[in-house]
Formats: C-alpha cells, structure tokens, sequence
C-alpha cells in the first residue's frame, strides 16, 4: 500500500514538473526555441513578403501561365505551406508568402529561371559566345534531383539526377561521343558542373559536384525537380505588406482562447467533478504541447491551421469526456471507484482509437495530397489528434489513477450515472432525415435564383473567383483596423458590393493599402464602379488610386482538383475503415451520407446568407467533417457493443440503436457544448473578419450533434433492416 501510495506522488510530481517545464519553454523558449511567440503566422495573421513579376514574353499560351503560376507555387513550398500566387493585372504574377526573417533567401529562389541544359563542347562554345545551340540534355529529361554527400571527395555537397528512360540514352550517347572531353552542366545560365567523360556512362544518372553547402544543394535540387519557369519573368516590384486578418485578429483571438478554454474547464469539473479537474490539468498540458510541436515542426498557422487547432482541441475534450461518462456508467453498476475507473478506460479505449483513427486518416489525406489552406490545416489537425490521444489515454488516466490510489475514492466525487431516457430516435430519425432532404434541396434551388439575381450562385471571395486590386495612397499612415472602419464603407458604398467582400492589406513603410474586391466594372465612363470608387477616395479621404489591377483568384484550378481528389480519397479511406472495424459495411456507408448532410447543411447557410466562399470556408467545412466523423463513430461503438451484448437476447435492431443513442446522448451534448462555448466566446471577442468563421462553425458544431443523434443511427438502422437479414430474422 505504502509502495502504492509513493508511486502514485511521484506520477503526481512526475507530471507537475513536465507542465512547468513545458510552461517556462512555451513563454521563455530553450536555446531559441520552443517559445510560442516563435511560431510562424501566415499572411493571415502577420503578414509578409509581396512580390510581383512581369511576364517578358508578348506572346504566350494559357497553359505557359498557368504552368509558370504552378511552379513558382511548388518552389514557394519549400519555404511555407501558405501562400498565395495570382494573375495580377496584364502581363504580371504576384506572390504572397507569410513570414519576412528570409525575404532575401526567398526572393533569389522565385528569381532563378530554373533551366538546365547538358552542352557537348561544340554546342557549349557557342552558347558562351551568345550563338544559337542545341542542348544533348534538359530539365525535361531529369526524373529526379536529390542533395547528397560524396563521403569519396572530402564530403563534397552533391545533386544526384536520375534520368528519364528517354534521358538515359541520350546521355548515355552524348558520353559515349566526348570520351576523354568536357561535358558542360549549365544551370540558370551559369556553368555548375564540368566533368570530364572517362568512358560511355549507361546507368542514368549523374551528379553535380562542388556545392557550397548541404542547404544550396537541396534548393537546387528541388528547383531542378520542379522544372524551368516556362515564362520570362522580371521582378518589378516587391513589398512587406500587413495581416489580412489584421494585428488585433492574434491578441483577439489568444484572449477568447483562453477565456473559452476555462470555461471548458469549469464545466468539465461541475458535470465530472474529480475527473474534470484531473482532464483539465490534461487538457492545460495537451494545449501548451501542441503548441511546442506546432512550433518544432516549423508549421505556418494560418485562421484555417486554427480551426485545425480548435478542432483537435474539441476531440482531446471528448476522449475525456467519453472516458468520464464510462466510468460514471460503471459506478452505477455498483463496482468500487478503482475497478470504475479502470473499466472506463478500457470501456472507452475502442470508441477513442476508432474516432481518432478515423479523423487521422482524413487529415493524412488532406496533408498529403491537399496544397496550401487545405495542408496546413490537415497538419495541425494531425499533430492535434496523435496528442490528444496521448493525453487522455496515457496523462489523464495516470492522473486519475493515482489519486485513486491516494485515497481520493468517493464515489460522490466521481459522479453517477443517470438512467439512460428513453427516447425512440429511431422513429424521429425518419422525420429527420426527410426534413433535412427538404431543407438541402430548397436551399440548392436557391443557387440559380442567387445567379440570376445577384450575379453569381454563391458570393465567391477574390481567392477564388478573383477580382479587382487597388494600391491607393493616403496622406496619413492607417492601421488594418482604421482602413477597415474608415475606409470599407467608402469602398462598398460607391462600388455597390458588401463591405465582408473587401480584404485589406497595409504596405509596409509606406501610406500605401492594397484592397482586394469582387472586379469592378470599368468601361471608362462616369457610373463605371471604378470611377465612382476612384471619384469616392479622392472626394471623402483625399486619397490617390496608384494602381488598378485585375486579378485572378489565388485558388488555381491545380489546387482545387488536389482538394476534390483528397476530400474524396479521404472518404473513401474513411468508409473502408469503418466498415472493416465495425464488420459492416453499412456503418461505414451512414457515416460517409452523415458527413455529405452535415457540409450540405452548413453550405446552407452560405447559400442563404451569402456568406463568402473562400479559404475560411474551406477551413470550416473541413473542420465539420473531422468533428461529425468522431461523433459518428462513438455512437456507431455503443451499437456495436450492445450488438454482442443484446442480440443473444433476441433484441431487435430498433432498441439496440436507440438504447446506444440515449446511452450516448450525455457525451454528445458535454462535447458539443464545451466546442460550442469555446467558438461562442471567439464570435464574441473575435475581430469582424474572424465573426463569420465562428458564425458558421458554431452552426457545424450544432449540426453535427444534431445528425450524429437524429440521422446516423437511424440511417444505419434503416439500411440494417431494408438491406439486411434482420427483416427475415423478423428481429428488425
């Protein structure tokens, strides 16, 4: 006992002392690092570097543009998974990257043409003396490029290429020809590599010696893999320019953060006394350490990479709470306080891993095959959800178990559970279900009403659809917030748009602001939408349009297909998995049409209110998914053990499900409610660009409580008893 007692203090200490560490390396950082004023924000939220190229070439085709636009995207990836890369006028392309500690590093990189040639001697003579030549190798014919060290040359820094089938032989040919000669490597029109041919070299490859350092060899390995910009670039402009989201979105949203992370704590301990105070100090420990990993992996945090944030925030809050709610269940069935807690982790471990798992493959997906919004967000949705699960199935129940062990087991401290209502949802279910249908088809016909009316089914942002850029100059300097209350309307009135479709951006240095809109009508005359806004400026704030662009959305058609495809793989992954743990493809069939309600009926709302369609929505509707799925699945658990449980007994499918509801039913609103309160406090104190976000993921989180009770069990009862044996058994 006394032994038991001893272990339990130092697990106690044990933790006590990883939190304050983990606390001092959160605010003070360790060898610069770790601390979380470190982490890397996006354009969002802090800004960065604008830079904008003009095209060289007169004549040139759709594709040569797209493809230039794509290229420079992947080069940027290299540095950050955020960016934005659009048509920015006539003739020019602009990037926007988060972040400016290596503005010079980043501006050389997007600057290199990105060429490389292989040049026999002959053909090398010419290109140096400025004739025309004809390469025995190009880019094209590279496979792959990757950084290495030649351990044999005094670790010389190297890129290895791999040749095409096609390359190969050419290369192969093009050695076998200058055996005892030079073959010249020209890369961006500089000679980096001039080896002398010994023999014929057949075995596809090649490397490019003599590189100052490991780093410059793996940027110019990348650059090589991503190919020659197919268009001539010149960089006429580049600039440091402010938060989207402006500075008050950060301090904003840390405040309300915080506020609504205690009042989660609060209600965990009212509803789960001990337990909650034990998930509370867990819950405290899980947020600091996804903050130092998110900060370790040199993550771009961007609002969507928050959403990611909040979302595995509101699963470590359910793992406990399932957890809690199991131990409660065991209390009432009379076992002592040590057994309860141990039979409600082992109870809880099977609905935990599943859910977990099930958001994990999604997130996998999406981080793997998504680009830009849809990769930061998958990233700390997965760092999120491997540490929430480390917290609740490893710290709280090392917590709760040894206060258990110090004599902390009254019952009363533990709570009991209620007696389970019951509620037929089954049969509620079926109105659910067509009530539902009803609402998603009125609002789906509203889409051509919108298109004829207001010009467009949805009211897409500039990312997406693009639109009209104005640099304009003021004779004073104007903070985000400033331009926001002073200067929108002024925009919005004149052009005749809503002011939530106008972003901001401040020049740094400069009394300069970039607005971005939906594209303005300009036919040169006096009612044109430019004139009156140019005419608005100049009359109300004294201010001068400097520049007037269109520009194209940010979402290239590139990115969109990466997102279509992922999202659906996602599904698919998701579908098999659940219908290989549960022994029934039919629950993984619910869970995928549960998860096609909940983003219809959030897409409602954008179609009804006319919300904007851009990166935010992306990150809400994301974050409805990885929420609705691990709803889903703890009830799907519940019906799967009573399954075992009831069916020798001759239950019907019927009472099964509805007793797995109503037995669940206490999780889903704690869960719901805690998530609720903490995105509720958010829309409260949140920054007018940060409301919207919040408005509609408040709606999700409703939604999803509403379809995981009301339509996925029913759903799968009904595809049970319809397409399966059960109306035979007459046990349906």
């Amino acid at each position: 006992m006394k032994k038991t007692k001893r272990n339990a203090v130092l697990v106690i200490i044990a933790f006590l002392l990883v939190l304050g560490v983990a606390i001092y390396t959160a605010i003070f950082g360790v060898a610069d690092r770790g601390k979380v004023e470190y982490i890397k924000l996006g354009l969002d939220l802090k800004g960065g570097l604008s830079v904008t190229y003009e095209i060289q070439e007169d004549d040139y085709s759709d594709k040569d543009l797209e493809d230039t636009k794509y290229k420079i995207e992947k080069r940027v990836e290299a540095y950050t998974n955020e960016y934005s890369v659009y048509e920015d006028g006539d003739k020019k392309i602009t990037a926007e990257i988060p972040g400016v500690t290596n503005a010079d590093e980043i501006l050389e990189a997007l600057n290199i043409e990105g060429k490389l040639e292989f040049l026999d001697p002959d053909n090398y003579t010419k290109w140096s003396q400025g004739q025309e030549y004809e390469a025995a190798l190009t880019g094209d014919d590279i496979k792959n490029a990757t950084a290495g060290i030649d351990s044999d040359n005094g670790n010389d820094n190297v890129v290895q290429l791999a040749f095409t089938d096609e390359g190969a032989q050419k290369f192969a040919d093009v050695t076998a020809a200058n055996v005892g000669k030079v073959v010249y490597i020209i890369y961006d029109n500089k000679v980096v590599s001039a080896p002398t041919v010994q023999s014929a070299i057949t075995g596809g490859s090649a490397e490019i010696n003599k590189i100052g350092s490991y780093e410059e060899a793996e940027q110019l390995a990348t650059t090589i893999r991503i190919g020659a910009l197919p268009l001539t670039l010149k960089q006429v402009r580049s600039n440091i320019v402010g938060a989207t989201l402006g500075s008050d979105a950060i301090s904003t949203s840390l405040k309300a953060g915080a506020i609504g992370i205690a009042l989660v704590f609060l209600i965990m301990i009212i509803v789960f006394r001990i337990p909650g105070l034990v998930a509370s100090f867990a819950l405290a420990f899980y947020t600091i350490l996804d903050l130092l990993v998110i900060n370790l992996f040199n993550v771009t945090l961007t609002l969507p990479g928050i959403a990611g944030v909040i979302l595995s925030v509101g699963m470590a809050v359910d793992a406990n709470v399932i957890i809690f709610t199991r131990i409660k269940e065991e209390l009432a069935d009379g076992k002592s306080v040590k057994q309860a807690v141990k039979g409600g982790f082992h109870n809880a471990l099977s609905a935990i891993i599943d859910g977990n798992v099930t958001t994990l493959i999604a997130a996998l997906v999406l981080g793997i095959f998504g680009t830009g919004t849809i990769k930061g967000f998958a990233i700390t949705l997965a760092i999120g959800v491997v540490l929430s699960v480390f917290t609740a199935l490893a710290v709280s129940q090392s917590l709760l178990t040894a206060l258990v062990n110090l004599g902390v087991a009254d019952a009363k401290y533990f709570g009991v559970a209620r007696e389970p209502k019951k509620t037929n949802f089954v049969k509620a279910g079926k109105f659910c279900m067509l009530g539902s249908l009803i609402v998603i088809i009125a609002c789906f016909c509203m889409m051509p009403v919108n298109n004829k009316s207001k010009g467009s089914p949805l009211n897409f942002s500039v990312e997406f659809a693009g639109g009209t850029s104005l640099t304009v100059g003021f004779d004073k300097e104007y903070s985000l917030s400033e331009a926001e209350s002073d200067i929108v309307p002024v925009i919005a009135e004149a052009a005749g748009i809503g002011e939530a479709g106008i972003s901001v951006q401040t020049v740094s240095g400069t009394n300069e602001i970039v607005f971005k809109m939906p594209e303005l009508s300009d036919d040169g005359t006096d009612d044109s939408q430019m004139s009156k806004v140019r005419t608005a400026l100049t009359d109300k704030l004294g201010a001068d349009v400097k520049e007037a662009n269109v520009i194209s959305g940010s979402v290239s058609s590139e990115m969109s297909k990466n997102a279509i495809f992922s999202v659906i793989l996602a599904a698919i992954l998701m579908l098999i998995y659940i219908a290989i743990r549960f022994h029934d493809v039919k629950f993984g069939a619910s869970a995928v049409i549960a998860l096609l309600h909940d983003v219809a009926m959030v897409f409602c709302l954008y179609i009804i209110l006319r919300l904007t369609v851009g990166n935010t929505c992306i990150a809400c509707l994301l974050t409805i998914v990885g929420y609705s799925i691990n709803a889903t699945i703890i009830i799907f658990d519940r019906i799967r053990e009573n399954i075992d449980i009831m069916r020798p007994k001759k239950a019907t499918y019927k009472d099964i499900v509805n007793l797995s509801i109503n037995q669940t039913f206490s999780r889903t609103i704690y869960t719901s409610l805690t998530t609720f309160v903490t995105i509720f406090v958010l829309y409260i104190m949140g920054v007018a660009s940060i409301k919207e976000f919040a408005l509609t993921l408040m709606a999700g989180i409703i939604i999803g409580a509403y379809s995981s009770v009301c339509i996925t069990g029913p759903l799968w009862y009904t595809m049970k008893t319809k397409l399966g044996k059960a109306r035979k058994d007459g046990l349906e």
